[in-house]
């Protein structure tokens, strides 16, 4: 066997090789290392089609888009696409995002209430770097706002569209695991057995508790999970003037809540349908009382252990309660006789923070 040796720094026309010892191994030249970081520096993602994906997958996934905004709540396949994240963590929304988003758009992304969580950075960054679009944490000031598990606190307009992530596309699998049963119920618009379990669930708690992922029906005739958005949320979609796609990349489907079309969460007359409720809170940075709040634990000062605050969910909108205490929630809210929850105080408020009348 010949022993390898250590070769002195080598010229070898422009190329300089490094001297350091590499076990056997092929020297390296520098140059091409320093070039090949300067490209990832300087060139991103040059070679990848705009907006990542390719032209084919952009135009299946508007196509798809249509059948859905035509059949509103009903689920419509596409060959969802690998993307540079897991699945389940908003791969159908950043597909459906980037086959919407021209350079002229200005884009917003929200993780569950938050604009700066390390999934909506990286999503905002993708679509910098792909597409080129300006990207903002302003809710009125973006074209398409993608978002995790919430709907902003202010009222979208008919100039904007929102897109929902979606982990799990049917409602009735709460009640049934077999998509092809679920599948024959949504044919007949056979929804007994979801009733049935909103009835167990009225015996059992005395109300409809179900947190999140509320049953809704579209249109008068397809029952919709609206993404794991909390009740508070579910009036914002019942005739909007937004259009709002809802994408799940894991189980390759897309459906739609087109502009004023009637979403109707599922109730009884003697248990109507209410959302959450926060008597006597406000958020401890702004003070707001007509906002989704949150729970936050934090170290207690005055002695060990921590104490439980509240806040403002949106921090968007936090944000500029703050800068304007005296913003309204519906300051551009053109429409009235639509109920979006609890509106801004205006003196002593006649409803009990959540809408349900005292």
């Amino acid at each position: 066997m010949t022993d390898h040796t250590t070769t002195e720094n080598v010229s070898s026309g422009d190329q300089s090789f490094d001297d350091t010892p590499h076990d056997g191994g092929t020297a390296l030249p520098t140059d091409s290392v320093d070039a090949a970081l300067e490209s990832l520096t300087d060139d991103g993602l040059t070679g990848y089609n705009y907006a990542y994906l390719d032209e084919h997958t952009k135009r299946e996934v508007r196509r798809s888009m249509l059948k859905a905004v035509a059949i509103p709540g009903h689920q419509v396949p596409y060959a969802s696409r690998p993307m540079p994240l897991a699945r389940g963590w908003g791969t159908g929304g950043i597909q459906a995002s980037l086959s919407l988003l021209g350079p002229d758009d200005r884009f917003k992304v929200i993780d569950q209430g938050a604009d700066e969580s390390v999934n909506a950075a990286n999503i905002r960054r993708l679509a910098e770097t792909t597409a080129e679009v300006t990207t903002t944490t302003d809710t009125t000031d973006a074209d398409l706002i993608q978002s995790r598990h919430r709907i902003p606190e202010e009222v979208l307009t008919a100039e904007q569209r929102l897109v929902l992530q979606v982990p799990i596309t049917d409602a009735l699998r709460k009640v049934d695991p077999s998509d092809a049963a679920n599948r024959r119920r949504h044919a007949h618009k056979n929804y007994g057995k979801m009733w049935v379990h909103l009835y167990e669930n009225v015996v059992e708690y005395g109300e409809i508790n179900i947190a999140s992922r509320y049953p809704t029906m579209v249109a008068g005739r397809y029952l919709m999970d609206p993404s794991p958005i909390p009740r508070w949320d579910v009036p914002k979609l019942d005739d909007a003037d937004h259009l709002t796609v809802l994408a799940a990349g894991r189980e390759a489907r897309i459906y739609a809540v087109p502009p004023h079309t009637a979403v109707e969460p599922l109730a009884f007359e003697d248990r109507e349908f209410t959302v959450e409720r926060f008597p006597e809170q406000a958020c401890h940075a702004c003070g707001s009382t007509d906002t989704y709040l949150v729970e936050v634990s934090e170290e207690s000062a005055d002695a060990d252990g921590f104490e439980t605050r509240y806040a403002c969910n949106d921090s968007s909108f936090c944000q500029k309660r703050r800068e304007n205490p005296d913003l309204p929630k519906d300051h551009h809210l053109d429409r009235e006789g639509v109920d979006w929850g609890p509106e801004t105080p205006d003196g002593e408020p006649t409803t009990e923070q959540g809408g349900v009348e005292e």
